[in-house]
């Protein structure tokens, strides 16, 4: 158990709702046992899910595959994917592009290499618009300063004239936050968000991330290894273990109280502050 920590609530279930997003998937990559075995979670709108597992047990695969990715790395991914009503396994790929950056967004886990080293700043924003907008970009520039600064981002000409290498980390990290966000996602996944950053750094961005949720009601799906910032940012948790969800609940009732052997082992792992 962790303690003291003020776990945080749910959002508000609309009475009947269907979820944002369900999914049970199967997922193999070349040549190797399956990494996902009917893997199962859902969403709600608004709502923060915890992905958590060691490394290795297919935290990222659930990730690429919501996106329709996971061919790129020749892997081959098997069941349903419901978004909003659509299975996204069963879209041509041509209606997948209008899924991806524009109602699902990503956030990386390395946010240099993410970025194109070639354009500046305000290049790879102008790109990211173009990429699902069929207005010109003139009609998006006057709130792309407000956007900025939702983020903690400097408005103005002069940072959109940077380049990615003149950035550290975690400004790239709040550049890529703010991408995603362009066109109004209803679902951002955010992939190792933190584990490029130092502990103060990690702090700024898990609190970016709490506010993107609560005033503009964008769902995350939290994929981490971090316990300790799960604990801090998401209102559900889901446990991946061999290939499966085996532990899914509130977090407090996660941290306090864990049903199953897993989960318990991964908990009683967390340093403790000794003091």
């Amino acid at each position: 158990m962790i303690s003291p920590v003020a776990f945080p609530a749910p959002p508000a279930a609309e009475p009947g709702g269907d979820p944002l997003l369900r999914l049970r998937i199967s997922a193999r990559y070349p040549g190797s046992e399956p990494v996902l075995v009917n893997a199962e979670l859902s969403m709600t709108d608004g709502e923060i899910l915890g992905l958590v597992g060691r490394s290795g047990e297919g935290k990222s695969t659930i990730g690429m595959a919501i996106l329709k990715l996971l061919s790129i790395r020749g892997a081959v991914a098997t069941g349903e994917i419901r978004f909003r009503g659509r299975d996204l396994l069963a879209l041509p790929e041509r209606e997948m592009r209008r899924v991806r950056g524009r109602e699902i967004a990503l956030v990386p886990q390395s946010p240099i290499a993410a970025l194109n080293p070639a354009l500046t700043i305000g290049a790879q924003f102008r790109e990211a618009w173009g990429a699902h907008a069929s207005a010109p970009f003139e009609t998006f520039a006057p709130r792309l300063d407000d956007l900025l600064a939702s983020v903690s981002l400097p408005a103005g000409s002069q940072f959109l004239r940077r380049y990615p290498r003149e950035l550290s980390v975690g400004i790239a990290q709040r550049v890529l936050i703010a991408m995603a966000l362009v066109h109004g996602p209803a679902l951002i996944l955010a992939d190792e968000p933190t584990s490029a950053l130092d502990m103060i750094t990690q702090s700024e961005i898990l609190e970016l991330l709490a506010r993107v949720n609560r005033e503009r009601n964008t769902a995350i799906l939290y994929i981490s290894h971090d316990l300790l910032s799960v604990a801090t940012l998401c209102h559900r948790v889901a446990i991946l273990h061999q290939g499966r969800i085996v532990e899914c609940g509130a977090t407090g009732q996660i941290f306090r109280a864990p049903q199953h052997d897993y989960t318990r082992h991964l908990i009683a792992a967390i340093p403790r502050n000794p003091y």
